[in-house]
């Protein structure tokens, strides 16, 4: 293995995922920390309650944006290295303009629905206006284009810097809450000024880089997508991809609360964070393994090699942290949260199976979008999405919170066994068989 190391791909890929992996841990740590306080603050009905309202405003979100970071990354990655900074600009502008035109029409139609549908997922009338006023969030939550404009040019130590501070200060925030008493509307105004404000300091961090390296000149919000052949496709696909991915994150958490109740959506919430965490190496080497790849020429050996480099270094890792997590999670959970919140240990030990298919699969929806196959990753979702909601009632109401982690892990065995599909297929396309 000591050859790997030589390699430059490898070295970048390391290189950009350590400055992830600190922050991420720190971010872990605190989150975690976040949770333990509002969950011993507010009990397990409450504390499912403020899961219920941000996940509705998160899922609004995931279900208009069009992951705009992945349009900026597609069309920058090799431009830029060549100097030709043109087309990243245009690329930005387009992102901006889709970001304005989900952001706000999200927002706009999310709070429309919320007073008609929010009772099917245990949102009771009492906390509407809270969780209309969380919605207005939305413009800025669907953002991305800060995020791909940093990743383009290289600055995932922003990125990391960003992504450490306002999870740090939510925690802090959420401590002096929890000493001092502090009501369940304190801690749903916690949720939103710290995620409004890590909204708008990624959005500080890129303009004043995109300034340093006199770029800013025509970026402006377009519509058009003038010399970016196919990025409304691209869009409209990774769009799709991002709705479908929604669907497992915080719409599965509304849905779970309209099946078990509040309760039952916050226990899934705390097995659910904890199952998370050991897919984390795997989810940093995907935010950096794709800006790579993009770079280079895929009918080669490199691309590949990187592929099964990385999946080798994230399973190792990924295992040692699903060990640690299977050994010490009934206690972590008690002393996190208290022994009100033991019950999500069984969902824990179901949901411990996906991070594992995530671990294993976590290059494959980017080569994909390297080989400007977008469907690819959207057909492999949509049928692990319709498996999970065909069987996610049924499960649920037969075996509660731990029947609903039963059909999520069913999903991601569809989802990964159909990527697992495609790459094969293409590989045998551009390097034969």
């Amino acid at each position: 293995m000591r050859h790997w190391f030589r390699d430059h791909h490898f070295q970048s890929l390391l290189r950009n995922t350590g400055y992830l992996a600190g922050s991420k841990a720190i971010a872990a740590i605190a989150g975690l920390a976040t949770l333990a306080f509002a969950g011993r603050s507010l009990g397990v009905l409450m504390f499912g309650v403020l899961v219920l309202i941000t996940s509705y405003a998160k899922a609004a979100s995931g279900l208009s944006k069009f992951q705009s970071w992945q349009l900026v990354v597609r069309y920058s990655g090799q431009v830029l290295a060549g100097g030709d900074p043109a087309q990243f600009k245009n690329a930005t502008s387009f992102a901006l303009g889709l970001d304005l035109l989900s952001g706000i029409g999200g927002m706009i139609i999310a709070i429309a629905l919320l007073p008609l549908i929010g009772s099917w997922f245990g949102i009771e009338d009492q906390y509407l206006f809270l969780a209309i006023f969380y919605c207005l969030l939305l413009p800025t939550m669907g953002a991305a284009t800060a995020n791909g404009v940093l990743r383009s040019l290289d600055r995932f130590d922003l990125i990391s810097w960003q992504s450490t501070t306002y999870p740090t200060i939510r925690a802090i925030l959420c401590g002096f809450a929890w000493l001092n008493g502090a009501s369940f509307e304190t801690f749903v105004l916690i949720w939103l000024v710290t995620d409004l404000g890590g909204d708008l300091y990624m959005w500080f961090l890129a303009w004043r880089e995109l300034r340093r390296r006199q770029l800013l000149e025509g970026i402006w919000p377009t519509l058009r997508p003038d010399g970016l052949p196919g990025a409304w496709k691209f869009a409209i696909h990774v769009n799709f991809n991002a709705s479908l991915i929604t669907a497992w994150g915080p719409l599965a958490r509304l849905v779970i609360g309209g099946l078990v109740g509040p309760a039952g959506a916050a226990l899934y919430r705390i097995a659910s964070s904890l199952a998370d965490s050991a897919q984390k190496p795997s989810d940093m080497l995907a935010k950096t393994f794709y800006p790579e790849i993009v770079r280079m020429d895929l009918a080669s050996k490199k691309p590949w090699k990187l592929m099964l480099r990385g999946t080798v270094l994230a399973t190792v890792i990924g295992l040692f942290f699903i060990a640690l997590l299977l050994a010490a999670g009934r206690p972590l959970i008690e002393f996190l949260f208290g022994a009100e919140f033991l019950p999500a240990y069984p969902a824990l030990i179901i949901l411990m199976i996906a991070p594992l298919l995530g671990i294993i699969s976590f290059p494959l929806p980017s080569m994909l979008l390297a080989l400007d196959r977008p469907a690819g990753p959207v057909k492999a979702r949509l049928a692990g999405t319709i498996t999970y909601f065909a069987i996610v009632a049924p499960l649920a109401w037969r075996f509660g919170v731990e029947g609903a982690a039963a059909a999520f892990v069913f999903g991601n065995v569809v989802l990964v066994a159909a990527l697992v599909w495609q790459v094969r297929t293409e590989h045998r396309r551009v390097r034969g068989p």
